[in-house]
């Protein structure tokens, strides 16, 4: 059923006004891979609120045509995907993690709050650390100061009931 202009035109805003609000847009292709492969990771994506999309050429050249090369987009094969991110680590993240242990899907290239980035950069912020993890190591890195000195302070506590105790017991 071939869509009309209107559908078309809806398709196109909706992908601008994603690709508007996301921190990370990463584009990738898959060729190949059982519908089951496929719905794992949107499954894995939509845990992490990253928003996956077939596009098509054409549209995806509309959509980045200010910031990205047509040619890059020209030279790709299979069906492109776009997984927007609310964050800037989680759609690489979950994608390259995806890709080591499934052939058929490739990262291209992405946009960093609307700056284009390539392959490698991409790669790169899929090594980072997400946000719970940062956050994580963060309250660890609090809370031992903290728990230190609530140490230092029982242990001046326990010094004082011991010698208390011992003058107690030496007067009985």
């Amino acid at each position: 059923m071939a869509k009309s202009k209107e559908q078309k035109k809806e398709a196109l805003e909706e992908i601008k006004n994603k690709f508007d609000n996301s921190k990370l847009v990463v584009l990738a292709s898959y060729n190949d891979l059982p519908v089951s492969d496929i719905q794992e990771l949107r499954k894995k994506l939509k845990e992490k609120d990253v928003f996956y999309r077939v596009v098509k050429k054409t549209i995806l050249k509309l959509v980045t045509k200010d910031n990205v090369d047509e040619d890059l987009i020209d030279g790709l094969r299979g069906n492109l995907t776009l997984a927007y991110s609310p964050d800037e680590v989680s759609a690489a993240k979950i994608l390259a993690e995806f890709a080591k242990d499934h052939e058929g899907i490739e990262l291209h290239a992405g946009w960093l709050e609307n700056d284009f980035i390539d392959k490698a950069k991409v790669e790169e912020l899929s090594k980072l650390l997400g946000k719970e993890e940062l956050l994580a190591k963060l309250v660890g890195t609090l809370k031992s100061p903290i728990s230190g000195f609530v140490n230092v302070l029982g242990g001046n506590t326990r010094g004082l009931v011991n010698v208390l105790k011992a003058i107690a017991d030496q007067k009985q």
